[in-house]
């Protein structure tokens, strides 16, 4: 990415998400640039991702650990397990709706992180945090639902570019964890870049080993960016 096209901000250090008493930093892309959704889906191809109206890429002094990463849609093909979990969630209807704030969304929003990230600094959400993290008003953002019999049971935040869908970010019912809603709604926004005819889903960073990030890599053929390319995950650097 050029920089006379666009600015790029460091952010001040600050405390990592992921791991315990490192200190991280990102670049940012200017977020009062005009052309920032022009931009978006390019920034996408370049390892950077979007968290409400910022568009951002990890740039740690000492630590490399996030790599971003996609699936190649075309060749996508799950696996027994996935395909199990297909199976159990065969009586879902799927339905791509404008991103927005409704009291449903911000209800089953507010029982995920409840039940799933308690005590993580993001489970007592107000009604602004929901679309300050999850769309703005540039970002070409859509909410595919997953409902049964009318009931929502999860929400798959997804941004719709030309280069590729960015998986932004998942949150379902805590109740239904048997049902695997978290793979299902990739395999979901997977069949969705076909019928789209994008080539890629972006799933962000992925972090060799760590218990929240390492399940990307069942999603294949994954592939990482790495000093400045994509190549395929059993290609990539060891570290």
């Amino acid at each position: 990415m050029k920089s006379d096209v666009v600015r790029l901000f460091q952010t001040l250090p600050h405390d990592c998400g992921y791991f315990g008493g490192r200190i991280a930093q990102n670049l940012v892309i200017d977020p009062s640039a005009p052309h920032l959704a022009g931009v978006y889906g390019l920034a996408l191809t370049r390892g950077f991702r979007r968290a409400g109206g910022h568009v951002y890429h990890p740039h740690c002094g000492s630590c490399r650990a996030c790599v971003p990463c996609r699936v190649a849609v075309d060749a996508f093909r799950p696996d027994r397990s996935q395909r199990r979990c297909l199976a159990r969630n065969a009586d879902l209807e799927l339905r791509v709706e404008p991103a927005r704030h409704t009291e449903e969304y911000f209800e089953l929003y507010q029982r995920y992180l409840s039940g799933r990230h308690r005590g993580g600094g993001m489970d007592a959400p107000q009604h602004e945090d929901f679309s300050r993290f999850l769309y703005t008003d540039w970002s070409p953002t859509r909410f595919l639902e997953l409902r049964r019999n009318g009931r929502l049971l999860g929400v798959a935040v997804t941004d719709v570019c030309a280069q590729g869908l960015s998986a932004v970010y998942t949150f379902y019912d805590p109740a239904e964890t048997a049902r695997g809603l978290g793979t299902f709604a990739i395999q979901a926004q997977i069949d969705w870049a076909a019928r789209e005819g994008v080539p890629h889903l972006y799933l962000g960073y992925w972090i060799a080993g760590h218990p929240k990030m390492d399940y990307k890599r069942r999603f294949q053929p994954l592939e990482l960016l790495q000093h400045g390319s994509w190549v395929a995950f059993d290609e990539a650097d060891a570290d």
